[in-house]
C-alpha cells in the first residue's frame, strides 16, 4: 500500500472514493459536484488529502484534513473530517495506515492536535480511533448552528 498527499492528478480517483463516502452517509450520487468540490479544496489549499493506493495502484481510501487553530495554545490543529476505505479494501489495515499518516503529518506540521467526530453508533470506527490513541472529549459541550 502507498499513501501520499493527493494532488490535482488524483482528482478522478478521489472523486470515485469521495462520492462513495458521501453515499455511505446517505447522500445521492453526485460525481460532478464531488469532483468540483475536491478540485476546489486542492486548488485553494483548503484541505490536505491523503490517498491510499493498493498494490496494483487502485485508489482504496482517503483521509481529508481541514486546518484550524487554537488561539489559547497559539498552535495549528487539524480536523480529520473525512476518512473512507473502499468496501473491497476494508479490514486490511487501510484506515489504520491512513490514521498513522495523519498523525505523522500532524507532528511534521507542529500541530497541537488532530480532532475528529463520528456517529455515536459507529462502533467499529470508534474502536479504531481509540486504538490509535484518540480520546473522547468530555470537557466541552460542542454546539452547531445551521445557517
Amino acid at each position: 500500500m502507498q499513501i501520499y498527499p493527493a494532488t490535482s492528478v488524483d482528482i478522478e480517483d478521489l472523486t470515485l472514493l469521495f462520492d462513495a463516502y458521501r453515499q455511505f452517509y446517505g447522500q445521492a450520487p453526485a460525481p460532478m459536484a464531488a469532483a468540483a468540490f475536491i478540485a476546489e479544496r486542492l486548488a485553494k489549499s483548503e484541505s490536505v488529502i491523503f490517498l491510499a493506493r493498493g498494490e496494483t495502484g487502485e485508489a482504496i481510501g482517503f483521509a481529508q484534513l481541514y486546518p484550524a487553530f487554537s488561539s489559547v495554545a497559539m498552535k495549528r490543529m487539524w480536523y480529520l473530517n473525512d476518512l473512507f476505505v473502499a468496501a473491497s479494501a476494508r479490514q486490511q489495515g487501510v484506515a489504520r495506515a491512513l490514521l498513522k499518516q495523519v498523525a505523522t503529518f500532524a507532528r511534521e506540521t507542529d500541530a497541537l492536535t488532530v480532532k475528529l467526530a463520528t456517529a455515536v453508533s459507529n462502533l467499529p470506527a470508534k474502536a479504531l480511533y481509540e486504538s490509535e490513541g484518540y480520546q473522547k472529549v468530555v470537557a466541552f459541550d460542542h454546539y452547531t448552528q445551521r445557517v
